[in-house]
């Protein structure tokens, strides 16, 4: 180990200034540089003291730290010639030896090392932690040593205890021998265990489980059948009997325990203690058999918890005293019957115990006003916990509302306790007193104030209790407790707050609740600022919840005026900045709408500056809200609806209805023209705003769909026109499913009946039992009489009885009852109880209303006869194929499955077979690939379907129809790029309009043909998408060839440019008016003089007149120069050129300064028309006679203002570097090393003789 010491700064100073006295006395010159020695520039590491030598560093805390052990440790094993599975060593350290060790050190994170023996054995060395290296050993010996397979046969019963709990024991077992150990399975009769491993791992393996299996040979087990009615005796009073055969023998002995009703006693253990203890337990079960009798007795049911007592002490106290063992009858029967067994002249003292413990406790009961009782209890319990610290056997029980105290515990502690508490009693009716006054209800929080402030500050000051009843009690009571003068204070103070509260003005204000938010302000904010302008008035928001616009404003008059009307202008400002409008925007088109990774809706909110809010991707909802100011709001609208009407054959019809039917035809809610909406496939339906006065109603979806509510829209207006009523009756939530029926059956018969409009509550609705019937006046009746009729039929409940086979309870039952839950929402609410799990009996309870009942009977029929007729079909599609069947998340199978009622399972995938497509179907050809597979079907390539035979066949076909197919179509080789479109755009935008895969061959294949894979129903839809765009690129190409036409002209360079102009703006016009391209040459170009125009032949000729009229322009100008001093350059061009842009417009010419470095850096050109070009050269020459005074004056005063040259300082003398005294090649016989020797410094890769020992120590190479 080297010792390397730094010299800084610093530490040199360091050593200066400590030894300054002792070297000035040396001699040395204090105006000097002094010059360290050797050992001081670099002082030497202090060395290790030897054992017990105090005068070196103390050590310290480190001296206690203990060694830290190393975690890793280090294993190597051999694997023979004949036993390696990889035996080609031309490529040891690069086959598959070093990819499987590879893979197995990234798995088990151990370090694995191979190395090839002289026997050509391979020896492998691992280095990690204990559980790394038993891990990658397994590995290796599994994958890198061949595998031999033996048997061993223990008995069945042992097998278990090879595995151990949860596994732990086999687990061990494999790792410490590195082998796998199969283990047939409970239900497998068979008794041998498989091991495969190496050789030397088989026999260590065999030989465990035989020590285990003989360890278990050992061992015995019995069971011994005897009436439960002698179980205690044989266990003993507290166990003591058994425990002392269990001491005695060395046996186990499992006795279970009263609670459960089973006769069998257990003994495990050894063979001949087994044996031992089965005879002590039969000789005492014969003895107590043949001496013991029995008596009854009967104990009121209430007193049996006493003869029994806690955890059934009592009872083993009557057994150890007499003997006797009392039988108790469970607590769920209603028998009073004791029964007491045991030897005749011992069950007298039994039976008197019996009796003294079932009377030990008595129960008694004291009355006191319900009001009173928290008194009595004291605060924090402290009047009743002093009872029963004195007494702790007596227990005090209160029950709320009533006015008994029950007391139960030993007699006489009872009687000390009923008497103390009674006197408790006495006393607080002496000194305590209440009074309830009538306030109302709507006046209590405000009585109770933030947070509680004025009803416990009234109680602290009178000492009362106020209890005010909670607002869902609908109670207008409230009671005031305490001391009497107390009582008194706080009714007079409540009632002057209520007399105070219902003289102070309460207003409401209707605020649409999306405004609240921003009127309250992130962390309330805004809200605070309105409460302190206006302390006196009280501002109360709805909760968010209640979904409710009034907000409550309560004060003196004028404060709540005022406040109101600040409010109002606050909410004004927020209206005009917050228009709202909903569009509906079928759910289909959102995410065209949103645009990948939400390009198009970011695009459309920067440029309209709006919010606007879609639906999540899991809500039913359809609308689209958009927020801001009202044109803004409009743009975003529109182009949302544009974007919609190109993806979809969409229709929008407007419908001229009088305004005031609006809201008759939009119903309590919008009831009504929902109804309308999902009658008709779901197309929108868009009422004009509120006091718009617009007649004009607009009806957007499909075609058809359109037309339908269009017809609809117009008989329900003209029918409200005429004569429309509507009537509104109440029917339970769970009834609702039930009254529509299933598919909505049942109201349309009712609605085709009578002629009336049915009307559901929808899921957001406050009142979902409320059900409008809309229609003309004889029609609602009537459907309001066949309502009520189904409604009262349903409230009729009832309980049936239905027989089903056990064998079919599963189903009903399975994924946590998911079929019984579907049952109860479709039939009202009807529950249906099958027998528990082990209960074997086909009897299965239905309840709830009749009709539901008798319903849900014939449902359950349904589904029974379903299972019946339920048949398997096997459906083989390949396997590659099967995720594009399940859909995203499996949703086109579930579509199937309900569609079908049929259950649908995929096989679990093959890895091994699982792979890229090698066969695609070409041309449409499904069926040459499910032939293929129909010669020899894979596992993995058959679908299970279940159900009736009918539906079962029908769901395989949907399968099928599935089943993606591939397509060819023809397009020229040249035209892919476009397809394809910028970074794929094109080609993303087809296959998800069209719903396919679109492949195009690879560039170098240079091949024509496109391959379209999807459904068949879209793969037309495609490819007739596909050679539209075909058609028109072959437009744009010809296009293309008119655009190509090429002009070229020739322009003098010096008017170049001119024509292009100042940042390029003349040729910019020029291009835009022409719609033409225009080249200039490059520099180095030969024709410098060539400018070429390419578009339209007749467009570059228009192009190429305007560029010369500009050069006739350009021609008629002349050219002077002029010299100008460069030194007033800068001053006439002026900052970023502005003073020069000025005069170029003012005198209409183009001035030219010499560029850095030129020859004649005062020459500048004007150009320009002869009569510009002389005003401007006068004006410039006026500038410079100007410019120079100010500069002459200024370097005449800076000459005055110059310092005198400094003299040149003489050069320093070279700087002597580093030096040091007294260096180790300083001694005599050493010379310091030679930098430029190649010797003492060698080049990497060159030889050099050894030469003698150094100051520096040997050299090392």
């Amino acid at each position: 180990m080297s010792s390397v010491a730094v010299l800084t700064p610093e530490s040199f100073a360091e050593h200066r200034s400590g030894l300054g006295d002792q070297e000035t006395r040396g001699g040395v010159p204090e105006d000097e540089a002094y010059i360290p020695t050797y050992l001081e520039a670099f002082p030497p590491l202090p060395e290790k003291g030897a054992p017990g030598d105090k005068s070196g560093e103390p050590i310290g805390a480190w001296s206690k730290i203990r060694p830290i052990k190393s975690s890793v440790i280090t294993q190597v094993f051999h694997v023979p010639l004949e036993e390696r599975r990889y035996k080609d060593n031309s490529q040891f350290g690069e086959g598959e030896e070093a990819k499987v060790c590879l893979d197995i050190m990234q798995k088990t994170g151990a370090h694995i090392e191979l190395s090839l023996a002289k026997d050509q054995g391979l020896s492998i060395m691992v280095t990690g932690k204990l559980d790394s290296v038993m891990k990658a050993r397994k590995e290796i010996v599994a994958r890198l040593q061949t595998q031999a397979s033996a048997t061993v046969t223990i008995p069945k019963e042992h097998h278990r205890f090879v595995i151990g709990k949860n596994g732990e024991k086999l687990q061990e077992l494999e790792l410490k021998t590195a082998t796998k150990i199969n283990i047939p399975r409970p239900d497998d009769s068979s008794n041998q265990i498989k091991i495969t491993g190496t050789k030397e791992g088989i026999e260590k393996s065999r030989h465990e489980i035989l020590l285990i299996s003989a360890e278990q040979d050992k061992r015995a087990v019995e069971r011994i059948n005897l009436e439960k009615v002698f179980h205690p005796f044989i266990a003993g009073a507290y166990n003591k009997v058994v425990q002392e055969i269990m001491q005695e023998t060395g046996a186990r002995i499992n006795i279970p325990p009263p609670s459960i009703n089973k006769d069998e006693i257990f003994i495990t253990g050894e063979k001949e203690p087994v044996a031992q203890a089965g005879t002590r337990i039969r000789k005492i079960y014969e003895e107590k058999k043949r001496k013991t009798t029995t008596i009854s007795v009967e104990v009121k049911k209430s007193q049996h918890k006493y003869i029994i007592g806690p955890k059934g002490n009592t009872l083993q106290e009557i057994l150890d005293m007499t003997g006797v063992s009392v039988e108790m009858p469970s607590l769920e029967s209603s028998s009073e019957t004791i029964i007491l067994r045991g030897e005749p002249d011992k069950l007298g003292p039994a039976l008197t115990q019996v009796y003294a413990k079932a009377k030990s406790v008595m129960v008694a009961e004291v009355t006191a006003p319900a009001w009173l009782h928290r008194f009595i209890i004291g605060k924090k319990g402290q009047n009743i916990g002093r009872i029963t610290q004195q007494l702790p056997k007596v227990h005090i029980e209160f029950t709320d509302g009533d006015e008994k105290i029950t007391l139960e515990g030993p007699t006489e502690e009872v009687e000390i306790a009923q008497t103390q508490i009674q006197d408790i009693i006495n006393d607080l009716l002496t000194r305590m007193d209440y009074t309830e006054i009538t306030v109302e209800q709507k006046f209590h929080r405000h009585l109770i104030g933030k947070n509680g402030a004025n009803i416990n500050r009234i109680k602290e000051q009178c000492k009362v209790s106020v209890r005010i009843p909670p607002d869902n009690e609908k109670s207008h009571l409230i009671r005031i407790e305490g001391e009497p003068q107390g009582v008194q204070l706080a009714k007079k103070e409540l009632l002057e707050m209520a007399v105070r509260m219902e003289n102070e003005r309460t207003k409401d204000l209707i605020i649409e609740q999306r405004l609240h938010r921003s009127i309250i302000g992130q962390k309330g904010e805004k809200i605070k600022e309105v409460r302190d302008k206006f302390p006196e008035v009280i501002i109360n928001f709805p909760d968010p919840a209640q979904k409710s616009d009034i907000v409550q404003l309560r004060g003196p008059k004028n404060e709540v005026e005022k406040c109101g009307k600040f409010l109002q202008k606050v909410i004004a400002d927020l209206i005009e900045n917050s228009y709202s409008v909903s569009i509906p925007i079928f759910k289909q088109f959102h995410k065209n709408i949103i645009g990948k990774g939400g390009a198009n809706i970011k695009k459309i909110r920067e440029e309209t500056n709006t919010k606007i809010d879609l639906p999540t991707e899991n809500s039913n909802s359809e609308v689209i809200l958009i927020t801001g100011k009202k044109a803004n709001c409009e743009a975003a609208r529109d182009r949302i609806l544009s974007i919609q009407r190109e993806l979809a054959n969409i229709k929008e019809v407007d419908v001229l209805i009088p305004a005031k039917l609006h809201n008759s035809l939009i119903g309590a809610k919008g009831r009504l023209v929902r109804s309308l909406m999902e009658d008709c496939g779901g197309v929108h339906i868009h009422f004009p705003s509120e006091g718009s006065g617009s007649d004009k109603v607009t009806i957007r979806g499909p075609v058809e769909e359109v037309e339908k509510a269009r017809k609809q829209l117009l008989q329900l207006a003209e029918e409200k026109q005429i004569n429309n009523c509507t009537v509104e009756l109440h029917a339970k939530p769970e009834y609702h499913k039930f009254l529509i029926g299933r598919g909505g059956g049942n109201i349309r018969r009712v609605r085709d009946r009578t002629g009336a409009r049915i009307i559901f509550p929808a899921a957001d609705d406050r009142d979902q039992e409320l059900i409008t019937i809309v229609g003309k006046e004889e029609a609602i009746k009537q459907a309001h009489k066949e309502l009520e009729i189904l409604i009262k039929n349903l409230d009729n409940v009832i309980e049936d009885l239905m027989i089903v086979d056990p064998k079919y309870h599963r189903h009903f039952v399975a994924r946590r009852g998911q079929v019984l839950r579907e049952i109860a929402e479709e039939y009202g609410g009807v529950t249906v109880s099958f027998p528990r799990t082990g209960v074997q009996s086909d009897r299965v309870m239905l309840k709830g209303a009749k009709d539901c009942v008798e319903a849900a009977k014939r449902r359950i029929q349904e589904i029974i006869g379903d299972l019946e007729a339920q048949v398997t079909l096997e459906c083989v599609i390949p396997q590659r194929f099967h995720r594009a069947v399940m859909g995203l998340k499996g949703s086109k199978v579930q579509q199937i499955t309900r569609d079908y009622d049929v259950q649908i399972k995929f096989p679990e995938r093959d890895e091994n077979q699982a792979g890229p497509d090698l066969h695609p179907q070409e041309n449409g050809d499904l069926n040459s690939d499910l032939r293929e597979v129909e010669h020899a079907p894979r596992k993995c390539d058959i679908i299970v379907i279940s159900g009736r035979k009918e539906k079962c066949e029908a769901a395989r076909e949907a399968l099928l129809a599935l089943v993606p197919v591939t397509v060819d179509v023809e397009v020229p080789f040249d035209l892919h790029r476009y397809i394809i479109g910028q970074k794929g755009s094109g080609i993303r935008k087809m296959m998800e309009e069209y719903e396919v895969n679109i492949a195009v061959p690879p560039p170098e294949q240079q091949s024509d043909v496109i391959k379209i894979t999807g459904l068949t129903a879209n793969l037309e839809r495609a490819r007739a998408g596909i050679l539209e765009r075909v058609r028109e690129l072959q437009a744009e190409q010809e296009d293309r060839a008119l655009r190509g036409f090429k002009l070229t002209m020739s322009v003098d360079p010096k008017y170049h440019p001119k024509i292009i102009g100042r940042k390029g703006a003349v040729i910019s016009q020029i291009r835009k008016d022409h719609d033409v391209n225009i080249q200039f040459p490059d520099k180095g170009d030969e024709n410098q003089d060539m400018i070429t125009i390419t578009g339209y032949e007749r467009n570059a000729e228009s192009a190429k007149d305007a560029i010369m009229k500009i050069v006739a322009d350009l021609e008629e100008m002349v050219s002077e120069d002029i010299n100008l001093d460069h030194r007033v350059h800068a001053r006439i061009i002026g900052g970023r050129g502005k003073a020069i842009r000025k005069i170029m417009e003012e005198f209409k010419v183009d001035i030219r300064f010499p560029p850095p470095g030129s020859d004649d850096p005062n020459r500048v050109t004007v150009t320009g028309l002869p009569e510009h070009v002389d005003n401007a050269i006068d004006h410039l020459l006026n500038l410079e006679e100007e410019y120079m005074m100010a500069i002459v004056e200024s370097e005449t005063m800076a000459a005055y203002m110059k310092p005198p040259s400094r003299v040149e300082e003489e050069p320093r003398g070279s700087a002597r570097g580093f030096v040091v005294r007294d260096a180790p090649w300083n001694a005599p016989g050493n010379k310091a090393p030679d930098v430029s020797s190649a010797e003492e410094f060698p080049m990497f890769g060159t030889v050099v003789a050894p030469r003698q020992a150094s100051a520096w120590g040997p050299k090392k190479f």
